[in-house]
Formats: structure tokens, sequence, C-alpha cells
């Protein structure tokens, strides 16, 4: 499993139509092809910060995510709001406790 984590930072008169178009892509990119789990999180002090967290079966599989008419219908959307290059890791999960 793959687990990646995308810093975005947004202008604040933004960031409605960010959560506006999130809650309308939120459930096609969770149930795109190999994604198991999808969170989004807002930073408490900056609050124009989001952090995206999703869950892969592959790297293959979020390459094919990354490259389909869903994502790039998103990020046609999303990258205008951006006031920071947005930054994304992938990562292997080596603990997880409850």
């Amino acid at each position: 499993m793959l687990v990646r984590i995308v810093k975005l930072s947004f202008e604040p008169a933004k960031i409605e139509e960010f959560l506006t178009n999130f809650e309308t892509v939120k459930e096609k990119i969770r149930n795109f092809d190999g994604c198991q789990f999808l969170e989004l999180y807002r930073d408490q002090n900056n609050t124009n910060i989001f952090f995206t967290y999703s869950y892969w079966n592959s790297e293959d599989d979020l390459n094919n995510y990354r490259h389909s008419e869903l994502f790039k219908a998103v990020w046609a959307k999303t990258k205008p709001l951006f006031n920071g290059k947005p930054e994304a890791w992938s990562v292997e999960k080596l603990a997880s406790l409850e």
C-alpha cells in the first residue's frame, strides 16, 4: 500500500470554492480504482493550508489516477485557487496505532 500526502495552500478568499469543489468530487476520487481511503485535513493555525491523505493499492494505481480525466478536471478547478506551490509525498506506512 502507498500513502499519498498532499499539502495545498490556498488564497484565503478561495477556500470556500475549494471546499465546495472537494465536496462534489471526493466520492469520485475515493471510488477511483485502487484508492482505498481519502481524508482532508485543515491546519489549525494556518487555516488556508490543507492536506489530503489517500491510500492506494500501488504506485501504478496512483499514477493511473494522476493521468485520468477525473484528476485533470479536479486539478483544473483547484490549481487557480493556490497561493503557494503544492507539495506531495508518497510514503510507506510503517506503523499504525488506534
